[in-house]
């Protein structure tokens, strides 16, 4: 039974929603850890990414139930996967975490909000509210420690957010989507490997960046993917957009939990706002504007 696109989501699509968010976040802590500690390069953790990604999910297709066609193959989306993982990586180069955390979901939302008000989408007076809410919590929890961020890297990792959004809504419409985000990965992965071809001279990895690397890719982020895109089908674009919006404090307190920093005041506040809002977008019903 298919929900209906304007009501609450069904608790199908909110586990699945859930379950995405939380590998987001861990596949955030994974990317800072390796990168932020320069035991590898953003190139080749780009690579190593994308391609054990690849790997992973083409062994749980060909071990899954038959299937009576593959999928259509879609180099659009392809080309936004290996975009928002090559930005994303080289981005934080230069950025902090907090900064690069706001310039990302910036422009993840702005891409899928105006996505979604051309397609006709409009939130009701509580659903504004918790948009407004979440939003707030976002800017509360990283603005206060943001410095004029270093031109080259915002941009990229703006183009990441723009790449992101468009893949998640690339989502959307997909039949199968184990078999899409399979192709997906499977088209990107040479694109990651042809970058790193022409940075061969800047390479450097050691066994625990590798191990990192191949960890997002082959489960936070090939199957959390996976996850993400079986979840869409059931979610407006301004709630795909809103609910992203999780990731940030999932992956502060992960911090917490796994990279021993302080829980301060500001974090529960924050995360209590961000979760809150998300929590009235949800539950709240969008409707289509009059032509």
């Amino acid at each position: 039974m298919h929900e209906e696109r304007g009501g609450p989501p069904a608790l199908r699509t909110i586990l699945l929603t859930a379950a995405a968010m939380l590998a987001f976040a861990a596949n955030s802590l994974l990317c800072r850890l390796a990168l932020q500690q320069a035991s590898i390069d953003p190139a080749s953790f780009s690579s190593i990414r994308l391609v054990s990604g690849a790997l992973t999910l083409a062994v749980i297709v060909r071990l899954g139930p038959a299937r009576a066609s593959q999928a259509r193959a879609d180099w659009l989306a392809a080309a936004m996967l290996f975009a928002y993982v090559a930005f994303f990586s080289f981005a934080y180069l230069s950025l902090s975490a907090g900064t690069g955390a706001l310039i990302l979901f910036g422009a993840v939302q702005l891409t899928m909000f105006g996505v979604g008000l051309r397609s006709g989408e409009r939130f009701g007076p509580i659903a504004c509210i918790g948009l407004f809410l979440a939003v707030a919590g976002l800017f509360y929890l990283v603005s206060p420690g943001v410095a004029a961020p270093p031109l080259l890297g915002a941009t990229w990792m703006a183009i990441a957010g723009v790449a992101w959004g468009v893949y998640s809504l690339r989502g959307r419409g997909v039949a199968d989507p184990l078999a899409a985000t399979a192709s997906n990965f499977a088209r990107a992965a040479p694109l990651a490997l042809l970058l790193s071809l022409l940075l061969a001279a800047r390479a450097q990895a050691d066994a625990g960046g590798v191990a990192l690397a191949i960890a997002s890719g082959a489960l936070t982020s090939g199957i959390g993917y996976v996850i993400w895109y079986s979840a869409l089908p059931g979610l407006s674009a301004m709630r795909a957009a809103t609910v992203q919006l999780s990731v940030p404090p999932i992956a502060a307190f992960g911090g917490v939990v796994f990279l021993s920093e302080a829980i301060t005041p500001r974090l529960a506040v924050a995360s209590g706002a961000i979760l809150g809002g998300i929590a009235l977008v949800l539950a709240s019903r969008s409707r289509k504007a009059r032509p």
